[in-house]
């Protein structure tokens, strides 16, 4: 296990704290948050595909069970078969895109250790293109592998669900939703720790 956490300090605190209130209220509450990261690139894309639409708790026994098989090495993950992967604890198509992940880095397809290099919006870009990745898998990967410092993923029910909490809507659309990221901006991911924060808590 790595002892790392998302990086942010006092600047990005007082700045979301200025532009809002409400937010700022929260974040004087809450006080620091540390979310742990993973700064190893395949390990973490690995651990975001198996952990689409399941529990965290979940998630982590299955990791646990990859890891120890495989040392979430692409070229060891590669060789194996699916009925291995499978057996981890995860359905049979979860495992086929792990599996092509794995050919994409092994075979070079995906240039992974690239990416730290590339705009957020070029990583997303990237990533899409693998099999069983989409935009919300992308986003996670931006905050809790390259700690980029501004997502905030629409596809996060958890992120909807304490925008909505924090300022008493109802319902959430895209245009209101985009208004906030514009105004965490530069600093949204920031926000968005503060806002799992209050979904899960109030």
């Amino acid at each position: 296990m790595n002892n790392l956490y998302f990086e942010y300090g006092d600047r990005e605190v007082e700045y979301l704290c200025g532009r809002d209130k409400k937010l700022g209220a929260a974040i004087e509450k809450v006080g620091k948050i540390q979310r742990g990261i993973n700064p190893n690139l395949f390990a973490a894309l690995i651990e975001s595909i198996v952990g689409q639409q399941i529990s965290a708790k979940a998630a982590v026994t299955v990791c646990s069970k990859l890891e120890a098989l495989c040392n979430m090495d692409a070229s060891v993950l590669n060789v194996l078969t699916l009925e291995q992967v499978q057996a981890c604890g995860m359905s049979f198509r979860k495992a086929g895109y792990i599996k092509s992940t794995a050919k994409a880095v092994f075979d070079g397809a995906l240039d992974i250790g690239a990416l730290p290099s590339k705009s957020d919006s070029e990583i997303i870009q990237i990533l899409t293109k693998l099999d069983g990745v989409g935009v919300w898998t992308a986003e996670m990967m931006l905050i809790f592998s390259l700690n980029r410092l501004n997502v905030i993923s629409y596809g996060d029910l958890a992120i909807r669900r304490g925008i909505m909490r924090l300022y008493g809507h109802k319902d959430l659309p895209k245009t209101r939703f985009d208004r906030y990221a514009k105004r965490y901006a530069p600093y949204a991911s920031v926000a968005s720790l503060y806002l799992w924060q209050i979904a899960s808590q109030i």
